[in-house]
């Protein structure tokens, strides 16, 4: 038979060791997690201008992987405090699990909420942010986030999030 086939007794025959390691890698998940940060003053979202990814140049959310999808709440609070400092954030509303067609990636979304708007600490990872009403996003945008606020589901959430933001306040 021609063409490449990911036995682990052929990784191991082109490594000359064992391939334990890397059978463990290929069928773990990859879990990321995401904060779309909204003031309930201005009612503008903040998307910040990545420089270092496999994506570079687009504009996105304050997010990355996670090391488990068992504790996703400590892997956001280090995300955010990482990428634009420690923040006080009055309410955290799950948005949307993405999850690929091999389910194998999984991005959880939540919508951050925040009295006001501030002025994020970037660290290296992002050279620019733009605090923005739904639907005037910066381009180009991530695709994974593009698809995101193009879904009717979630711009339904939204809508609801919105109008029972308005009944507390």
């Amino acid at each position: 038979m021609n063409g490449y086939c990911l036995s682990k007794v052929n990784i191991e025959k082109a490594l000359g060791r064992s391939s334990s390691h890397i059978i463990t890698y290929m069928n773990s998940k990859i879990v990321g997690c995401g904060a779309l940060f909204y003031t309930l003053d201005t009612k503008r979202f903040l998307l910040l201008h990545r420089t270092q990814s496999k994506q570079n140049n687009v504009w996105g959310l304050v997010g990355g992987t996670t090391t488990s999808d068992k504790n996703l709440w400590d892997g956001l609070q280090r995300e955010i405090k990482e990428e634009i400092g420690e923040q006080q954030i009055k309410k955290t509303i799950p948005m949307e699990t993405f999850i690929s067609n091999d389910e194998n990636f999984l991005y959880h979304t939540y919508l951050c909420v925040v009295e006001k708007e501030f002025i994020p600490t970037l660290n290296t990872e992002h050279d620019g942010y733009a605090w923005v009403t739904f639907g005037n996003w910066p381009k180009p945008l991530h695709q994974g986030l593009r698809k995101t606020f193009q879904n009717k589901t979630n711009q339904i959430k939204l809508d609801t999030v919105f109008k029972m933001l308005k009944l507390i306040k």
